[in-house]
């Protein structure tokens, strides 16, 4: 069997990947083993380890975590679990690291991973975001070995990077595996749950410090809030990451908790969150799943600032900026305009299928891990 480790750092990257990592458990050729560490190892994130637990992979824990609310604990995180995880690679032993996304931990196991000469497998490459994710997305882009860009254009902004076309493979986004393969939550479970009102819309708010914006992020978020509070909406608001700036955040966001119609969580469960998602009137932040997984759903996005930058995106986001009248009119719109909300139902997502997870199973049981796939040049 070849043995497959996945890295996994926040609740919303195993919720992405948790369909993909149960496809390779299935397969008879493929063993998957999970490393479990930052904001999953983080009580005042949700304990999110315990997710991981119950779908019972085998868990290695890595102790890096974020100490400080600033970009030098991100930095620190970086150089922690650099080298806890170098330790624990050789006692694993994996044939092939997979990797998500452009994220701290992500960055750290292709490079441990490019050093140490074990195959690199980069989920979502060839994104354009913005700040340093954008960097570090890309950087882990070179330091792979095998790409699963989400889309088309993603794929050729790979290869414009000079990696070998043979290595590329176009396999849609991991994340509507799930909303195709899973059974999910009514809208009236999902009341009874979240103690919403079924008989009125509710927003959805996942929003995400950006890091070079870290001293605006409380009063970014506060604008958000504000615009959704004088909107009269219900609203479920889940906590930011752990980046710098996500705690300011968070103060903030437990002032709202003293209004019956805010509804806050630390963390929530990827299949619930999917139902939500199918029931919300719109999602509004900065999270990737309102440019990624919402059109699926023909869900509107409200895409605040600047933190998805240039992501491909479909026809259910709106942009704006750090500005409460700006996301009150784009609240306005999104739950009144039915001429907007029709449209998106015609609207294909360019994110792909739900069926990226067998694509990937199929080509890492199939691809030689050989001299060529190991000694990688630039193909210009």
């Amino acid at each position: 069997m070849r043995k497959i480790l996945y890295i996994s750092g926040t609740r919303a990257d195993y919720g992405i990947m948790r369909q993909t990592l149960l496809d390779i458990k299935k397969s008879p050729e493929l063993q998957i083993e999970v490393v479990a560490t930052g904001m999953h190892l983080m009580p005042e994130f949700g304990r999110t380890l315990e997710d991981i637990k119950r779908d019972e992979f085998k868990i290695h824990k890595i102790g890096a975590t974020y100490i400080k609310d600033d970009k030098s604990s991100m930095v620190r995180f970086i150089g922690d679990f650099l080298l806890l995880l170098t330790k624990k690679l050789k006692k694993i032993k994996p044939e092939i690291i997979m990797v998500l996304g452009d994220r701290a931990e992500m960055l750290a196991g292709a490079v441990a991973g490019a050093y140490l000469t074990i195959p690199v497998a980069h989920i979502h490459g060839g994104d354009t975001t913005s700040t340093v994710d954008e960097s570090s997305r890309h950087a882990i882009t070179k330091f792979s070995h095998i790409h699963f860009p989400p889309t088309e254009k993603a794929k050729e902004r790979i290869i414009k990077m000079g990696e070998d076309p043979c290595r590329v493979f176009t396999v849609g986004a991991v994340a509507l595996d799930g909303i195709f393969r899973q059974k999910l939550l009514s809208r009236r479970g999902l009341s009874k749950k979240y103690g919403l009102d079924k008989s009125s819309p509710f927003l959805l708010v996942v929003q995400h410090p950006v890091t070079t914006e870290v001293k605006d992020a409380p009063g970014q978020i506060k604008k958000t809030l504000e615009a959704v509070k004088d909107s009269g909406s219900q609203a479920v608001v889940i906590y930011p990451n752990a980046d710098a700036g996500g705690r300011k955040m968070i103060k903030v966001i437990e002032k709202y908790r003293k209004y019956p119609s805010f509804k806050i969580y630390k963390s929530i469960p990827y299949r619930d969150y999917l139902s939500l998602m199918a029931a919300a009137g719109a999602i509004l932040g900065n999270s990737s799943s309102g440019i990624v997984e919402a059109p699926s759903f023909a869900l509107p996005s409200i895409n605040i600032g600047r933190r998805q930058g240039r992501r491909q995106r479909a026809a259910n986001v709106i942009d704006v900026g750090y500005c409460k009248e700006q996301i009150k009119r784009a609240i306005d719109k999104v739950l009144n305009d039915k001429k907007f909300r029709a449209k998106l139902k015609k609207s294909p997502n360019p994110y792909g299928d739900g069926k990226a997870g067998e694509r990937i199973v199929k080509i890492l049981k199939k691809i030689k891990i050989d001299d060529r796939l190991l000694q990688k040049q630039i193909t210009y």
